[in-house]
């Protein structure tokens, strides 16, 4: 109920400045006295303008039905910076979403966002204990997740790729350039210790146009948990049962042989300054740091290179199997463009959020996000938008979700 008067009364002092102003050709307005009568959610407004004299009294009548969601977008003015939005979570996403933040605040000036980067665990544990008002996840949340925090969803929001890094030369000592050729179970033997050096006989046979050289490979990996490690270990679980069975899928794992670094910038110094070593990192950070990168074949038996346009492929090609609660992996996807080695990284939040105004601007930020002004900046900064397809059910979500209780936040 104090939500409707608050409506109704911001409303009313909309309708009162344009009254007041009136058309273009109007004359000026000298005063103006308003009688108003409350019944239900119908307040019934005689309005006497008095005009260069002339007296004129008018009778406005202002309901907060059918529509409440579009009077209160007419009605609401709140001051800048009004509304303070706090998250934690993912690192992979978080260049995008300082971007996305910084240019929001001139489409809705009343919302300030502070996204803390402290990766996927975090932000996990951060929406469960309700200290952040949404959580960032490249990582699934699991039946236990759920468990500890009931009514938590999470939204999908944009793609990325995970690839495959090197530091090698060939047997003449030549840089090998960006392109060579690796599949799944080739990396999951490199990554379990079977393979151990660059001339092994499996990579030679892919790569015959490399002179590999006689060198034993140094493997670098993530020693923090992550949603980067999270994708890297899914896939060579999807490939390998030996991995699937002795190491498993987590933001961390045992690892069986290697190196740890934290973050992306971590696994790429490693292999920065380790002559013959392979690591993986997000495919922005290997784009932007201009690391050499392996094309690897995915599940149509393509051998691929990771761009956004191969990731979208992957994201369109399990659209129609997306589960209920959008818990889906990109690895392995088939197709014949698809990336291997990609997933979503998530938007966590309740489906009955706490505060109904935060609630509003947080999913009205997450449509602008989807659109085609917010994907612009996706692409610019090498994130994959959402095909239309999973777009679509995520719209869906949005419409059906529910604030302080029940109620709905877009007025459905």
């Amino acid at each position: 109920m104090l939500k409707k008067i608050a409506l109704l009364t911001a409303l009313l002092s909309l309708l009162l400045v344009m009254v007041a102003c009136g058309g273009q050709t109007e004359p000026a307005v000298v005063e103006v006295e308003v009688t108003r009568v409350v019944e239900g959610e119908s307040i019934t407004m005689e309005v006497t303008r008095i005009v260069e004299g002339e007296s004129r009294t008018e009778t406005v009548v202002v309901t907060a039905t059918p529509d409440p969601d579009a009077m209160m977008a007419q009605a609401e003015v709140l001051a800048p910076g009004s509304v303070n939005i706090l998250g934690a979570g993912a690192t992979f996403p978080f260049p995008l979403y300082s971007r996305w933040f910084y240019e929001y605040a001139f489409v809705d000036p009343a919302v300030r966002f502070n996204y803390q980067s402290i990766g996927s665990g975090g932000g996990i544990r951060q929406i469960t204990a309700r200290t952040v008002d949404f959580g960032g996840s490249d990582a699934l949340l699991t039946n236990e997740m759920k468990a500890d925090a009931p009514g938590i969803i999470q939204l999908p929001i944009v793609a990325g790729a995970v690839v495959p890094i090197y530091n090698l030369n060939d047997a003449n000592g030549d840089p090998i350039p960006p392109g060579m050729l690796l599949t799944g179970d080739i990396l999951a033997d490199i990554y379990l210790n079977n393979i151990t050096r660059w001339d092994d006989e499996r990579l030679q046979e892919l790569n015959p146009d490399i002179a590999l050289p006689d060198a034993a490979i140094t493997v670098a990996h993530r020693s923090d948990g992550s949603g980067t490690t999270f994708l890297w270990v899914s896939y060579l679980a999807a490939i390998s049962d030996e991995w699937r069975e002795n190491v498993g899928v987590g933001t961390s794992v045992s690892w069986p042989v290697g190196l740890g670094g934290r973050g992306n910038e971590g696994v790429a110094g490693i292999v920065r300054e380790q002559p013959n070593s392979i690591g993986y990192v997000e495919f922005a950070y290997a784009k932007q740091n201009n690391l050499s990168f392996a094309h690897v074949e995915n599940q149509a038996g393509n051998f691929i290179e990771p761009t956004l346009e191969s990731v979208v492929a992957a994201s369109d090609a399990l659209a129609a199997d997306m589960p209920e609660d959008f818990g889906q992996l990109l690895t392995n996807a088939p197709g014949a463009d698809s990336w291997p080695i990609a997933g979503y990284t998530f938007l966590l939040v309740y489906e009955d959020m706490p505060d109904c105004l935060k609630a509003r601007k947080f999913l009205e930020f997450v449509r602008w996000a989807m659109s085609d002004e917010g994907s612009e900046y996706a692409f610019d900064l090498v994130y994959a938008p959402l095909g239309p397809g999973v777009q679509a059910q995520v719209e869906e979500q949005l419409d059906n979700m529910t604030c302080e209780g029940g109620q709905p936040i877009f007025g459905n």
